[in-house]
């Protein structure tokens, strides 16, 4: 006897009363937190010489410098996402891949970042 069971939930728990993450009094401050439930650092001023460190590290060279554009040393659309991540966390501000392309120096970034806290 064979009975299929991949469409039977196996357990089912009612969350209507269960608040939403920001919501008025949910308790929470709609996603100061991260992933692990404890609180953020606070955001770190952007300077050109922070971004000239984080371009880097995730292009892994050594000569970058204010003025040198992202794409032109070998950076992708990939490793820019390391970037923009990076600047979520360190600096508070989360950006678009547009955003980036619109400024992709360190010191452009930086600009952009400190116009957007």
């Amino acid at each position: 006897m064979s009975t299929d069971l991949s469409s039977t939930p196996l357990s089912s728990t009612d969350l209507s009363s269960t608040p939403l993450s920001g919501t008025p009094g949910s308790g929470t401050d709609g996603g100061d937190t991260d992933r692990s439930g404890g609180p953020t650092a606070p955001a770190v001023p952007a300077t050109p010489d922070a971004l000239v460190a984080v371009f880097r590290r995730v292009l892994e060279r050594d000569d970058v410098t204010v003025d040198s554009d992202f794409f032109d040393l070998g950076g992708d659309s990939l490793v820019a996402t390391r970037v923009l991540s990076t600047v979520a966390r360190t600096h508070g501000v989360e950006l678009t891949f547009d955003d980036f392309l619109l400024a992709p120096t360190p010191g452009r970034l930086a600009q952009r970042i400190t116009a957007a806290a």
